[in-house]
């Protein structure tokens, strides 16, 4: 009897033996049903070793109250004195409440987990068609099914078989569920199985003999007619066939389903017909067929239906297989694939997935297909479906390491016993690593953790995951270092062809020379060469996730010789997360930037610090210059250094707007175009500005010491006054002063001309650093008149003689170096000029229209697509802009926010103002920010300005990286270019022209 207030010594021991609810367990335990075994401490004992001793209970009490009456003796007494038949029946019951609700449904069923003769340990497909033979309708063989899936589920939680036995066994019981599906369809229709040959092709999983407890059973079709029959009439036949195999399996009864039967892999997916003959498969796959489906026809295996066919269609296609690694579009096809399929998966559920997320079994899956597939075509050994053989296979051909084939056996091992146990709980197909305390529990449990199963679980997962995604990449080229090294004894290396094949692969167009910079960079046993054996399988993904790998290789190699002795750069690319990811997208996303960068090397650190990518702004720069020329001894020296400091920013600013368009493994690639392209022109423009002012304080100070006889302003002009400025833009000036008091005019104006000629000078003399050409073509009288000109002689001329271009251009007019006083002075002058009250009259209206229109018909470059020319094509920046800047002028006297030099801004407020609808403002600015965008990637990948496209292929793809389109989608990028200018023509033509 029990003491109230006491716990009973029952509920000790259910406590003890791992219960979480023991009132509920010693309740069950009290039933009449379960009196014989009630206090045998075997019993539980046996509960306390599941997985989930409450579940088993509940699961056992089920089972024994469905027996009939003169049964659950004859069940109970086997279960206490069998221990096998105890420890598979209750481990079962403790892992599946799916299965558990099977045995309630069918109380005989228990008698399969009986018998424990040798061939029951491990049975192979004769075996399972044997537990499936009297099945006749779908009904029946689910039930069979499960009573096989019951044996099975038993030798996994019991430990009797391993994840790889499982897989493999469940792939088998899959083959001869298809074969007893097939034959209860044939049987149905004997008319059409007498008219063709159908044989089924089991691929993904269950053809590479690795099947999960619930998943899509993949397969193919191929079916010919038998001898004289019609070819039509027989593929009608066979779909009629296939399709009720497919139903059988995957339809719901009260039994519910079996698994799903996908066709989808078959030629042309699901717009392609179910069942083709073997010469269409052929033509298909020579003809069409994309290197994913090759992938996919790694795992290919008749299962199914005609042997003789089955057999016909594998040694038909596996020869393709192994050439799809010789196929122009490989390496495309490859980094595609490289890129991880995430985007469907819920932002909540990225973490907890086990097969899609970050260090997942694709990543491991797909890793070692494509080691397959590119060493395959000459290493037969390699030909296997099942991934941890053909992990196996790698490691012993040397293709990749022994140890990390050992780290990633067990991580994949690991997952996929997770995968196992939380499918088999409800036999549902999932791969999220559930949420919940009792599942994770559980879960800890049946992987045999059981000190603290939730934490433990979650750390091992974490673990594995984290091995995995650390080398799934590294496994491609640290063989590629191996090449080149000295190896320890026993060790396999890869052979130069290999390491070629694989460079090839992964898109180097030169393995020869990139198999000698590793070289160069690894050899030796020095410090130096350890960490950079580190540091390169690592930095050679992230090359060949670009559109010019050889050029990043080299640019590392350069950068490397010319700061490898510094203490460090090695260091900071080792411990800075982020700095050798960061130099390796900008090394290898064209030449602006490694340019900039191998003038001088140290700038390198920038990328190592998280705020050294973001622009230091004018007064910081122009402060940090003024600074450099104070210490310089003569105006060239002093120029030099801000031209030094130019470069160092231009770096800083190209690497930030690579980094930020193509996104890192950490932070995503920045959606908004539009606060890229304004980051950039802000921080040119600035840069720029601030290196003028340096000059014009360096020429100053050596020819006239602390104060010029003439006060002096450089106003920007064009894109330079807009904030606008690319990468190559040239710096549009005007220049204007005005004598200080008791000056000579004359001698003001030579010191002002002196001054203009010698900054011209200094900024562009040749040295390592980029020049800052001064273009002032838009000064009054063009290139006829005058540098430099008085603010008197500014206003005499714009009063007398100014024509309505000069208006025009003098939109963007704004104040960039020299006497703040003087800058703002002369935009008082303009600004009549160009927001002239009550807005342009109809002639100032058409002569405006006439200059665009002869600039279109003559300074497009003869031979240029109009269509793809950024800045004088269609719906261009130039037609962008001259439509924004004529609304300026007709109605900028009456609207504030109009009063601006920036397109973008001016473009705001007159929608804004409601000149022009929403969309048409939407489309404009969408094409002046696409077109000002690719100005900016013409620069960075090629190193020199252009306004079109480039010509090569591998700067063609580069340049669409920048923009955002993956590999292999160079033609997307044309075709919405110009359909996004070709909107914004539309528009130009009603807006501008009147049309």
């Amino acid at each position: 009897m029990t003491v109230p207030g006491r716990r009973s010594s029952t509920f000790t021991r259910l406590l003890r033996h791992g219960f979480t609810d023991p009132s509920a367990a010693e309740r069950l335990l009290d039933l009449p049903d379960l009196a014989p075994v009630r206090d045998d401490s075997v019993l539980l004992d046996a509960l306390g070793a599941t997985a989930d001793p409450d579940l088993a209970l509940r699961g056992l009490v089920r089972l024994v109250e469905a027996q009939p009456d003169d049964q659950r003796h004859g069940l109970l007494s086997t279960l206490i004195g069998a221990k096998p038949l105890r420890d598979r029946l209750l481990g079962v019951l403790g892992a599946s409440e799916a299965l558990g609700d099977h045995l309630a449904r069918h109380p005989g069923d228990w008698r399969a987990l009986a018998a424990y003769e040798s061939a029951d340990l491990h049975p192979g497909v004769a075996e399972f068609e044997r537990g499936l033979a009297d099945a006749t309708d779908a009904v029946s063989l689910r039930v069979a099914y499960r009573r096989c899936l019951l044996a099975i589920a038993a030798r996994d939680v019991c430990g009797t078989i391993d994840v790889a036995e499982t897989a493999a066994e469940l792939a088998d019981l899959a083959t001869a569920t298809l074969r007893a599906a097939l034959a209860i369809a044939r049987t149905a229709a004997p008319a059409d199985a007498a008219q063709c040959r159908l044989a089924v092709i089991a691929m993904g999983k269950c053809g590479g003999h690795e099947l999960n407890y619930v998943s899509d059973v993949d397969v193919i079709f191929v079916g010919e007619p038998v001898d004289g029959a019609d070819e039509g009439k027989a593929l009608q036949a066979a779909t009629r066939l296939a399709s009720h195999l497919m139903r059988i399996c995957s339809e719901t009864t009260v039994e519910g389903t079996i698994w799903p039967v996908d066709a989808n892999l078959r030629p042309e997916g699901r717009n392609g017909p179910l069942v083709r003959t073997l010469s269409s498969h052929l033509a298909y796959y020579q003809r069409w067929a994309k290197t994913w489906e090759f992938q996919a026809l790694l795992k290919a295996r008749a299962v199914a239906g005609d042997p003789e066919l089955g057999v016909a269609y594998i040694d038909a296609v596996s020869p393709l297989v192994w050439q799809a690694a010789e196929r122009e579009n490989f390496v495309a096809d490859v980094q595609k694939m490289r890129r991880r399929v995430v985007d469907n998966i819920p932002a909540a559920q990225i973490e907890r997935e086990l097969k899609l997320g970050p260090g997942g079994l694709r990543d491991v899956e797909f890793a070692v297909q494509l080691l397959q597939l590119v060493h395959g075509r000459s290493d037969a050994t390699l030909h296997s479906g099942t991934t941890l053989d053909a992990l196996g296979a790698l490691a012993g051909g040397g293709y990749v390491g022994r140890a990390d084939a050992a780290q990633l056996d067990e991580a994949y091992r690991f997952l996929r016993a997770m995968e196992h146990r939380i499918q088999l709980y409800r036999l549902r197909r999932t791969h999220l690593v559930p949420e919940g305390e009792a599942d994770l529990r559980r879960l800890g449990r049946s992987l045999g953790l059981r000190t603290d199963p939730v934490a433990e679980v979650t750390r091992e997962w974490r673990r594995h995951a984290g091995v995995v995604r650390r080398l799934h990449e590294k496994i491609f080229y640290r063989p590629l270092l191996d090449a080149v090294a000295q190896l320890a004894p026993g060790e396999r290396r890869l052979s130069a062809s290999a390491a070629r094949e694989r460079l090839e692969a992964l898109g180097y167009a030169d393995p020869a020379s990139a198999l000698r910079h590793l070289e160069a960079l690894s050899s030796g046993v020095t410090r130096k060469a350890a960490i950079q054996r580190t540091l390169l399988p690592v930095l050679l993904g992230w090359f060949a996730d670009s559109a010019d790998p050889d050029a990043g290789l080299l640019g590392f190699r350069k950068v490397s010789d010319a700061l490898g002795k510094t203490p460090w750069y090695l260091r900071l690319l080792r411990d800075e997360g982020a700095a050798a990811e960061n130099l390796a997208r900008v090394l290898s996303a064209g030449r602006l930037a490694p340019d900039l960068l191998l003038r001088a090397p140290e700038a390198v650190a920038i990328l190592g610090d998280p705020e050294g990518l973001g622009a230091r702004g004018r007064d910081h720069l122009e402060q940090e210059i003024l600074a450099a020329v104070g210490r310089a001894d003569d105006a060239e020296q002093a120029v030099a250094a801000a031209r030094g400091v130019r470069r160092r920013e231009l770096f800083r600013t190209a690497a930030g707007d690579l980094i930020a368009s193509y996104g890192t493994e950490d932070r995503p690639a920045e959606v908004d175009a539009g606060a890229l392209v304004d980051r950039v022109g802000d921080a040119v423009t600035d840069l720029n500005a601030a290196t003028l002012a340096g000059a014009l304080r360096a020429v100053v100070r050596a020819g006239w010491g602390d104060e010029l006889p003439t006060r002096f302003a450089v106003i920007g002009m064009g894109r330079f006054g807009g904030h606008e400025l690319s990468y190559g833009s040239d710096a549009d000036v005007l220049f204007v002063h005005e004598p200080r008091e008791g000056v000579d005019e004359q001698e003001a104006a030579r010191a002002a001309g002196a001054v203009v000629a010698e900054m011209r000078r200094v900024l562009q003399l040749p040295t390592t650093d980029p020049p800052l050409l001064i273009d002032a073509d838009l000064r009054p009288e063009g290139k006829s008149g005058p540098l430099v000109r008085t603010l008197k002689s500014y206003e005499a001329y714009y009063r007398r003689w100014s024509l309505v271009w000069e208006s025009q251009a003098l939109l963007r007019a704004a104040p960039m170096a020299g006497d703040a006083g003087l800058g703002a002075r002369f935009i008082d002058l303009i600004d009549p000029l160009r927001y002239p009250a009550e807005g342009l009259g109809e002639d100032a209206v058409r002569e405006i229209r006439r200059l665009k229109a002869r600039m279109e018909s003559e300074r497009l470059p003869r031979g240029a697509d109009p269509t793809l020319h950024t800045k004088l094509g269609r719906g261009g920046l130039s037609d962008v802009e001259w439509t924004v800047q004529l609304l300026q002028m007709r109605h900028g006297w009456a609207e504030p926010g109009l009063r601006t030099t920036r397109t973008r801004e001016a473009l705001a407020a007159a929608h804004a103002a409601r000149l022009l609808p929403t969309e048409d403002a939407q489309i404009l600015d969408d094409a002046w920010i696409l077109a000002t965008r690719v100005r900016n990637g013409v620069m960075l990948v090629r190193g020199r300005p252009g306004d079109t496209f480039p010509s090569d292929g591998r700067e063609l793809a580069a340049l669409a990286r920048y923009l955002g389109y993956g590999p292999g989608h160079v033609g997307d990028m044309l075709d919405d270019y110009r359909r996004i200018t070709r909107r914004a023509r539309a528009v130009v033509e009603e807006l501008f022209y009147g049309a």
